[in-house]
């Protein structure tokens, strides 16, 4: 039977010099996970002394992104005081701060809880399948805000800042950690079908770090997936023309770039170029799903409309996975618009979290169960997370407003302890209480997971050593397996 990738690095890692080094070396490199040449990353590549700062866990990451800001009240952060005081004034003590509102009546969730797995935790009605899933799952449940507007909370969470500018977690990590992968990108993003979250690609953008680790984006959905992969049809070019095309472009491109040495943004066009060329073979294969078992699609949810689309995204991602894509980003929820069309549930949180919550259930727990089932749940992160959380009292009646207070991402896979709980928020689930958590914990602790130290992963940007966690971060120990 073939030894596992990670038990193989941990006795190269141990043996020392010599021929154990060599392959060390070897093995390392072809994982992507050995620092690049400064030529080709630029200054500021850290230093991951011949291999990465510490032995990882895992070596590629999902992040879902609930766009719109998903309730911890009827998800996954069970208050029994809540329930017992549905329709009683809200009075925390002190003055509640809201996004567009005035206090209502404390609200219960419309779903009724349940307890599940091994572990006992109470999860709502709105993600039965994913409740089947508690114990391989950590929950963070006082994760905490700096922002209560969408954008810059968005921003946040992916990038570390509320202010746009600066690289996302999953461009960090393709800068890092480099690719598994000849024949398709680091870092791939599947937003939703019906349009982009606020701050649309900046989300996944790569802003001052070398322009290749910016997301490509993929629509699996769409009639063409890529855009521009291949050349439209009106323009009559065989694959002949096309190659040949290619090659005079490249030519003229290196030709222009040694002129401008330390310009990112043409190296980076002329490597969009060549990983194109080689997408047109992959691309088509990784979005085929005809060969994928009925069972399969099923259990993804593709045989229903609800569950189609972020379904159909699930599954691209596992198969981009297994193909060495090192970080998938996946969205669920798009713009506001009417009926709502993300988690941003002001007016019926019943209504709207609803949809928003069958749509997304079944596909994130197929995908779970998935990679757990295929062996790749142990060095894959799965990231569940939104922007901020909804109060526990109404707004209008049936909605809730926003939340930047208290919270709830969890994670599994990848060396994460499965069926536990870290942090609390009060009685209302209205603000955190114990282990306050913010983005740059998290961030710092997938880091460590990816065998990265998260104060040592810097870039140099206008006299300063930039990082995903800012000056902040810290690992969360108590998570890890």
């Amino acid at each position: 039977m073939t030894q596992p990738l990670f038990d193989r690095r941990r006795f190269l890692w141990q043996s020392g010099g010599g021929l154990g080094s060599v392959a060390l070396a070897c093995l390392l490199g072809r994982d992507g996970l050995l620092a690049a040449e400064p030529a080709k990353y630029g200054k500021g590549r850290p230093d991951l002394n011949g291999g990465l700062h510490h032995m990882a866990k895992a070596k590629r990451v999902v992040q879902m992104f609930m766009s719109g800001a998903a309730s911890q009240v009827d998800t996954f952060d069970y208050k029994p005081e809540l329930i017992k005081r549905h329709s009683q004034p809200f009075n925390p003590g002190g003055k509640v701060e809201l996004f567009q509102s005035v206090p209502g009546a404390c609200m219960k969730s419309p779903w009724e809880w349940k307890q599940y797995g091994q572990c006992g935790k109470f999860v709502s009605g709105l993600v039965p399948h994913l409740a089947g899933c508690v114990d391989d799952v950590a929950f963070l449940h006082a994760m905490v805000s700096k922002s209560n507007v969408h954008g810059p909370a968005t921003f946040m969470q992916n990038t570390g800042f509320v202010l746009p500018g600066y690289p996302s977690m999953g461009a960090w990590v393709s800068y890092g950690l480099g690719s598994l992968s000849d024949d398709l990108p680091s870092f791939v993003v599947l937003p939703d079908v019906r349009g982009f979250a606020p701050n649309g690609p900046a989300n996944w953008s790569s802003a001052f770090l070398p322009a290749a680790h910016q997301g490509t984006m993929i629509r699996p959905g769409a009639k063409n997936p890529i855009y521009d992969l291949f050349p439209p049809a009106e323009a009559g070019l065989d694959k002949g023309d096309d190659v040949d095309a290619l090659a005079l472009l490249n030519r003229m491109n290196r030709a222009y770039e040694a002129t401008r040495e330390g310009d990112s943004r043409l190296d980076a066009r002329i490597a969009s170029y060549e990983m194109a060329a080689r997408l047109q073979l992959s691309a088509p294969e990784v979005l085929d799903l005809s060969k994928e078992p009925e069972s399969v699609k099923k259990m993804y949810g593709l045989d229903e409309k609800i569950t189609e689309d972020f379904g159909r995204n699930c599954l691209i991602t596992r198969r981009l996975l297994e193909r060495g894509v090192r970080f998938v980003q996946l969205w669920s929820g798009a713009d506001n618009g009417f009926p709502r069309r993300n988690w941003d549930s002001h007016e019926d949180i019943a209504r709207d979290h609803g949809d928003m919550g069958r749509s997304m259930d079944k596909p994130a727990a197929a995908l779970l169960k998935d990679l757990k089932a295929r062996g790749l749940l142990d060095d894959t992160i799965v990231l569940w997370t939104t922007e901020f959380g909804r109060m526990p009292c109404s707004q209008g009646g049936k909605g809730r407003d926003h939340n930047p207070f208290t919270f709830t991402s969890w994670v599994a896979g990848g060396g994460f302890k499965g069926g536990v709980t870290y942090g609390a928020s009060d009685e209302w689930s209205y603000k955190a209480v114990e282990d306050e958590t913010y983005c740059y914990d998290l961030h710092a602790t997938i880091l460590h997971q990816l065998g990265v130290d998260h104060t040592k992963l810097t870039f140099r940007h206008n006299g300063i050593d930039r990082r995903l966690t800012d000056v902040h971060g810290r690992v969360i120990e108590k998570l890890l397996a």
